[in-house]
């Protein structure tokens, strides 16, 4: 079967590229580094935190605190939502873009779940499925638009799902190990991929539905981020400035520094980028990971891979920084 992963990162690919050019070219930057790392500032209309940012087919999206939703355009950042999908101005926390990138799903606070359509604005809210509205921490979505499978990861432990795009009586839920937070969620095929939990653990399933436990032994520390690529090639991000790596046989584990990472993302070719505390970016080359100087010391809390070479990561306090 094609992996829907894959298939989105093929049809954006030539998004990616033109989000890089665009890049580049536009925005306004309100500081730079003098490195060759090439990470500057962009103005953002907001102060509140960023917690998640994507790429769709209408461009790079990013979601926050207080439920605003931010687009990047020609002329730079904007406010596209404020209020979330309730309009009561609940916190965003995760999102995520159908397969051909023409939904924007986000998730948050007591119980927030929104749908945008990037192309159209039309926003539907599907909020507190199965009447819960505890606070939801990230959300997967595989499939095309308006036929998505739709993954949420419940702050009580429990992972919420509708194969049938979100619609109403559609839900389910499963408990995946004890009931601990469920940090992070990604799935790298309609009903397979991967979720970790406060409870310092990763955990896969290959129906959507039912969870086994695959690591990480003897941690010692918490998990936020997950990219899940194949069963074979997962990546975890977490406290004490660690990365594991699953490689179909053994967790290769890399340190850092001390950083708390929040976010991971990793391409089949080995390369990509992780994010974290104190602005702290690190760049994937040569199976090796560099830290990169950036223009901020705010706390990095998503990125997301345009192209090759690009990246964008949001943080604290509105932070935009791009590559």
């Amino acid at each position: 079967m094609t992996n829907p992963s894959t298939s989105r990162r093929t049809a954006l690919k030539a998004l990616g590229a033109a989000a890089a050019t665009t890049l580049a070219g536009s925005g306004a930057v309100v500081a730079s580094v003098a490195d060759d790392s090439g990470w500057t500032m962009r103005e953002s209309p907001t102060g509140n935190a960023l917690y998640d940012v994507e790429e769709t087919a209408a461009g790079v999206y990013a979601v926050g605190a207080g439920g605003v939703v931010l687009e990047r355009t020609p002329k730079g950042y904007v406010t596209v939502l404020d209020g979330g999908p309730t309009g009561n101005g609940n916190s965003l926390y995760g999102a995520d873009v159908t397969d051909d990138g023409d939904r924007l799903w986000f998730v948050g606070a007591s119980g927030a779940i929104g749908e945008l359509d990037v192309e159209t604005g039309t926003l539907r809210d599907r909020s507190a499925p199965m009447d819960v509205t505890n606070n939801f921490n990230d959300v997967s979505v595989t499939g095309a638009a308006g036929e998505a499978n739709v993954y949420v990861a419940g702050d009580s432990g429990k992972l919420y799902y509708s194969f049938e795009n979100g619609e109403p009586q559609t839900w389910e839920y499963a408990t995946p190990a004890s009931g601990s937070a469920i940090n992070a969620v990604d799935f790298h095929d309609d009903t397979s991929g991967h979720v970790v939990d406060g409870n310092q653990t990763v955990l896969y399933t290959r129906d959507g539905a039912t969870w086994d436990r695959l690591g990480v032994a003897d941690a010692n520390h918490d998990f936020y981020g997950v990219d899940s690529d194949d069963f074979d090639d997962v990546w975890v991000s977490g406290g004490g400035g660690t990365v594991y790596h699953w490689d179909g046989s053994e967790w290769v584990r890399s340190d850092t520094g001390d950083a708390g990472l929040r976010d991971v993302e990793v391409a089949g070719n080995d390369a990509g980028y992780v994010v974290g505390g104190g602005g702290r970016v690190y760049d994937r080359e040569n199976s090796e990971w560099r830290q990169d100087a950036t223009p901020t010391g705010e706390n990095l809390k998503a990125v997301v891979r345009l192209g090759d070479e690009s990246a964008v990561a949001v943080g604290a306090g509105g932070t935009v920084v791009e590559r």
